[in-house]
């Protein structure tokens, strides 16, 4: 158990340093929460490197996206 809690904390710490380096994400994130995932949303992701070159791409939910989302939603809360 104190395994666990050791983890636990060490976990806390590390999303207060994250929140604290990316302050602007949790807000991003409850705003999206907040919307939810609808069918046909498209998710854009853009990684850039050090050098400026750029790796993107694009997903548009679908239904059967919908539904895994729902189940993972599912396992959080039963668990």
């Amino acid at each position: 158990m104190d395994n666990n809690m050791g983890h636990m904390l060490k976990l806390m710490g590390a999303w207060n340093r994250f929140k604290s380096n990316h302050p602007k994400f949790p807000a991003f994130m409850k705003a999206v929460q907040k919307r939810g995932f609808k069918e046909n949303m498209i998710i854009e992701m853009i990684i850039t490197e050090p050098d400026g070159e750029k790796i993107e791409t694009s997903l548009k939910i679908t239904q059967s996206d919908l539904e895994l989302l729902a189940e993972l939603k599912n396992m959080n809360t039963n668990t």
